[in-house]
């Protein structure tokens, strides 16, 4: 069996209104605070090839959000304005600490609404691919867009994804890595199998499909608000870097340089072929970029 643990990292629960399963990946005892959000469909093992790398001078902690993971639904809300909620008592409740937030998809967009309308517990922004609004004139994935189209439509969601189930889950985890990595080969086994592994433990858990399909409608309402997005982003007060990955199908690399032009006091950094989790695709990279970029914003101490 591999789960987390082969990675470094200890599980563990909190009581937020229902368990909320988080990772421990360590660090050191006086290091600055580091949380990880991750994506739309994603989980703690979305970070593991990543943390133990910020780990070496942060202490790095991986959240599920409700519906995500081994954080089951227990009757919660699961769009981006609750799971928001849900980052913010993290924080306060489990992290206890200001720390730097950094979310991948829709783990960016929460990440970003969470530093905008509750900025006390967070210290800095890494937008790593985040979901965001799309740019007049580019042309989406044709993959993406069917996918989110099947989600959009009641009844048609719960088909499909009852479908995707259906196949083996070491086919599960391929057809997304194809969608999500511009080259799914670099990919370690060892997190294939954890992720086969989370896809077991999920099959035993009721209501999943609906949380996934009221997360994924949120997510596109959500980016579809231009206005009030770009509104938060303008709200934001830490420091932010935004990364994205060129090849990335989810989000067009179009939409983050725009994003880029908008806020140019934000750092950006685009990576040649990669994809939508350029901390899967090359987390050495992402890692190092991470914290020289905490360490020039002052933000490489604790907080506490």
């Amino acid at each position: 069996m591999t789960t987390v643990a082969n990675f470094g990292g200890i599980s563990h629960h909190a009581d937020l209104d229902g368990p909320v399963h988080w990772v421990d990946f360590g660090g050191p005892a006086d290091g600055p605070r580091i949380v990880l959000v991750h994506g739309l469909g994603g989980s703690h093992l979305n970070w593991v090839l990543l943390a133990p790398l910020l780990a070496r001078k942060a202490r790095v902690t991986a959240v599920d959000l409700a519906g995500h993971g081994l954080t089951n639904p227990e009757g919660r809300q699961t769009t981006v304005q609750a799971n928001t909620r849900l980052l913010g008592r993290f924080l306060r409740e489990v992290v206890e600490e200001p720390a730097v937030l950094v979310g991948n998809s829709m783990g960016g967009l929460i990440s970003l609404f969470q530093a905008a309308h509750d900025p006390e517990p967070v210290t800095g922004l890494v937008l790593v691919d985040p979901a965001l609004p799309m740019v007049f004139g580019t042309r989406p994935d044709p993959a993406m867009l069917s996918t989110f189209f099947l989600y959009s439509v009641p009844g048609l969601g719960e088909r499909y994804l009852a479908r995707s189930r259906a196949v083996p889950a070491r086919r599960q985890v391929d057809r997304l890595l194809e969608l999500v990595c511009a080259d799914p080969s670099g990919i370690p086994e060892e997190l294939k199998l954890a992720s086969e592994h989370l896809i077991g433990e999920r099959a035993k858990v009721e209501g999943l499909d609906k949380a996934f399909l009221a997360a994924a409608r949120s997510v596109v309402f959500t980016t579809s608000k231009r206005g009030a997005y770009y509104a938060a982003m303008a709200k934001v007060r830490v420091p932010v870097f935004l990364m994205s990955g060129d090849r990335d199908r989810l989000v067009n690399v179009a939409a983050a340089r725009y994003a880029a032009r908008r806020f140019p006091h934000w750092r950006y950094d685009e990576y040649a072929n990669v994809g939508h989790v350029p901390q899967m695709e090359i987390p050495e990279v992402v890692s190092e970029r991470i914290l020289d970029w905490m360490d020039a914003n002052r933000l490489s101490t604790s907080a506490s």
